[in-house]
């Protein structure tokens, strides 16, 4: 059995073993064949040679981690550590480019690999898809390009959209009128707003409307000029709404449509209008479709392990 010593060079141990050492923790459970051991600051790694390669490449890139950020989360841990060994990893605070300056100096930025390939999509295309699981960035990514189009002049106003299916729930029995009644479900994408514009001049923007937020119904009879227009939840589109929505593009317009095949709440035999586009549009110029998986989820790190728990049951049915 080999020996491997690594030194933490001008990182506070403490810090970089995280409580009660839960990031050696983390990295037991990554590396089960090797035997690691942490004392002061210094790791003692035990092994086969291929094995404590691969361990002190990923080892690298977590200090470059912690020495770039002064910090180092279990999100950040799993990312690098289920990243190939001789892959270069980009962390999710630093990598892409500043896609809108936010709220409180908030920087937001594209933070996964394909989360940057959607938003090299969307300079290079009127049209993209935007396909992957819940927590991958899609819906946020897209509205932080679309008030920065906004913001850099490019288009005159924002619409978000989403087609207003009741996923268990029964919208004609909740109270208030309309707007009071999709309000709560067209609240994701208030919040990815509210994230990236102060609320008094967000107010006003959406009083003026140069950004709307309404449901499918309202796009129908529309010509979409000069805007930035983000269909979310698209997966519960019918075939004649897609159809609709899509022949709703103007001039000088950026259309983004998010989904994830995998949450279809329209009635059983009904086919989604978002799985039916992405065949019949997969070879037109001009539309690209990018697909981001578990790796670009961004959210708590349980949520990873949702999905794939999910992904194993419905596998075996």
């Amino acid at each position: 059995m080999n020996e491997l010593t690594l030194d933490l060079t001008d990182i506070n141990p403490r810090d970089f073993f995280g409580d009660r050492n839960a990031n050696i923790d983390l990295l037991k459970k990554s590396f089960p064949r090797l035997k690691i051991v942490a004392r002061g600051n210094r790791i003692k790694v035990y092994g086969e040679p291929p094995m404590l390669g691969e361990f002190e490449q990923q080892f690298q890139k977590l200090t470059d981690h912690f020495s770039r950020y002064n910090k180092i989360d279990e999100n950040a841990i799993e990312r690098i550590l289920e990243s190939p060994a001789d892959e270069q990893y980009e962390s999710a605070e630093g990598s892409g480019e500043v896609l809108v300056h936010g709220v409180s100096g908030r920087l937001v930025r594209a933070m996964t690999a394909n989360q940057r390939r959607l938003v090299d999509a969307m300079s290079k295309n009127d049209m993209v898809f935007a396909i992957g699981p819940a927590g991958t960035g899609k819906t946020y990514t897209g509205v932080a390009l679309a008030v920065r189009a906004l913001k850099n002049k490019q288009v005159k106003r924002i619409i978000l959209t989403r087609p207003a299916v009741e996923a268990g729930e029964n919208l004609g029995f909740l109270p208030g009128d309309l707007k009071e009644k999709l309000d709560p479900y067209m609240q994701p994408l208030y919040d990815a707003l509210r994230d990236m514009i102060p609320s008094e001049k967000l107010v006003k923007l959406l009083e003026d409307g140069t950004i709307q937020i309404a449901p499918m119904a309202f796009m129908r009879g529309r010509t979409l000029d000069n805007a930035f227009v983000i269909l979310d939840e698209a997966q519960n589109t019918t075939h004649a709404q897609m159809k609709m929505f899509l022949t709703r593009m103007g001039k000088n317009a950026k259309f983004l449509l998010t989904g994830d095949p995998g949450q279809i709440d329209l009635p059983r035999r009904v086919i989604s209008g978002l799985k039916e586009a992405l065949l019949i549009l997969k070879n037109i110029k001009g539309i690209e479709m990018v697909y981001l998986d578990d790796k670009d989820v961004i959210r708590h790190r349980l949520v990873k392990k949702v999905i794939d728990a999910y992904k194993d049951i419905e596998h075996q049915n």
